[in-house]
């Protein structure tokens, strides 16, 4: 038995594999054959696979032209520039498609670069541009270099000259310091000699200082003036006009200390007690 099994022939058993198969096929034919003409429906799996790969080829149809239409309205739409940065380059040359590019007023970068690409013939003529822009450059740097260094000295200029406005006017103030000192001191000289002094001096200088001596002579005046009127005063005269002057009792005691001593006495003595009082330590200040 062993024998006879090992003695099969593989080329026999395909051939009746074949065989069986096409009997299959020639009984399935006759049976549908057989089912048609009772008019009953009959459903073959190589029809509904194929009408399954085309449904399925309809469907995909379908999502790729969707996609593409919504493609479409974003590049017209120029959604975030897509339409402009990005497809724009892509599909300007391609004809019909580039219909759906958005409509722009812009110029064109990629002819305008063309245009440009084109001022240099050789490539020998952009590295002589390259190298004249190369001495431009370097000219400019050592300009700018130039102007840095004047600057500087500039700036140490301005400097020393502030110092100097400095010690100048340090001095300015030294000097109207002494020469109002020197006026006004206890041992100063009569006033009308400085008066005529000043006028032949410093112009600045003595412009301040004769504008004060000016005014001390007219405050001179000015008290010589109301010594006069209120001492040829009756005393209870005077006395009732300056207790009515509280607010001022400096210019009073002002005017006292310049009177005669018995006609300021006269006056102190028809005042007011309180007020009396007051200009008593005016005139004669503690130390």
């Amino acid at each position: 038995m062993a024998d006879e099994n090992n003695n099969v022939d593989p080329k026999a058993d395909k051939k009746a594999a074949k065989a069986a198969k096409k009997e299959e096929k020639k009984k399935a034919k006759e049976a549908k054959k057989a089912a048609k003409k009772n008019g009953e429906d009959v459903f073959d799996d190589e029809d509904e696979e194929g009408s399954s790969k085309i449904v399925v080829l309809f469907a995909t149809i379908i999502i790729i032209v969707v996609w593409i239409a919504i493609l479409a309205l974003i590049i017209k739409a120029d959604v975030g520039g897509f339409g402009t940065n990005v497809m724009t380059p892509i599909l300007k040359d391609v004809p019909y498609v580039n219909k759906i590019l958005p409509k722009s007023d812009t110029i064109d970068t990629g002819s305008v670069s063309a245009e440009e690409g084109t001022q240099y013939d050789t490539l020998e003529d952009a590295l002589n541009r390259i190298k004249e822009l190369e001495i431009e450059l370097q000219d400019m740097t050592t300009t700018t270099e130039e102007y840095k260094a004047k600057i500087k000295e500039y700036k140490a200029e301005i400097a020393r000259l502030k110092e100097f406005e400095e010690n100048q006017k340090e001095f300015e103030e030294l000097k109207l310091k002494f020469d109002e000192e020197v006026v006004f001191s206890e041992n100063a000289p009569d006033i009308e000699e400085y008066k005529t002094y000043y006028e032949s001096i410093d112009p600045t200088n003595a412009e301040l200082i004769y504008k004060e001596v000016l005014e001390q002579q007219q405050a001179d005046e000015d008290m010589e003036n109301y010594v006069s009127m209120y001492s040829n005063m009756k005393a209870s005269e005077a006395a009732e006009i300056f207790d009515t002057m509280t607010d001022n009792l400096e210019l009073v005691a002002e005017i006292l200390e310049n009177m005669e001593s018995d006609t300021s006495s006269a006056i102190l003595g028809k005042m007011n007690a309180d007020t009396a009082a007051k200009l008593t330590v005016l005139m004669n200040p503690q130390e």
